[in-house]
């Protein structure tokens, strides 16, 4: 391969990535061109990018997007996996894929620049994603005020209860004079 198609296709790999910074490696060189073809179609739903490249232009270009900690997986086949809604979407997407799919290996990754073997990608799969983080958050922020107007309307509903419990008893009483 020429000089020339080498820098088009580190091109090429520079701009599809982008500003991705967390990216896993896969090994799908064991699964049917049928099973690939299908993986990378639901994955593309799903926004998952999949691009198999030569491994030595992969750390090329990841070389000059500041992308490090990926050098050790790319050896043997490899295909780069991107997207998602975050970093943990994909992980969990993957791994599921590589439940369901024997032939499907992940071999590591990159988050925030540190490496991830394959069993660190696979508990990061297991944590919480960005909207269930959010959620939970959210939830924590809101929590505080419930308890204070719950505390608000507790002694006032008592106090109110009790008003009305005694004018209940006055009414009664009154008929009965």
């Amino acid at each position: 391969m020429s000089k020339l198609v080498k820098d088009m296709i580190i091109s090429d790999l520079r701009g599809r990535l982008g500003e991705t910074r967390d990216l896993l490696v896969i090994d799908a060189s064991k699964m049917d061109a049928f099973s690939v073809n299908q993986l990378r179609l639901k994955l593309q739903e799903k926004n998952i990018s999949v691009l198999s490249v030569k491994n030595t232009l992969a750390r090329k270009a990841l070389g000059e997007l500041g992308v490090s900690g990926l050098e050790p997986f790319l050896k043997g086949p490899s295909s780069l996996v991107w997207g998602g809604a975050d970093i943990v979407a994909l992980a969990k997407e993957m791994t599921k894929w590589a439940k369901e799919s024997p032939n499907l290996q992940i071999k590591g990754g990159t988050l925030d620049g540190n490496s991830l073997d394959a069993a660190e990608v696979d508990a990061l799969s297991k944590s919480p994603g960005r909207e269930e983080l959010i959620g939970r958050v959210l939830m924590l922020i809101r929590s505080p005020g419930g308890q204070l107007i719950s505390a608000f309307n507790g002694p006032g509903g008592k106090i109110a209860g009790q008003v009305k419990a005694l004018s209940d008893e006055k009414k009664e009483e009154a008929p009965a004079a």
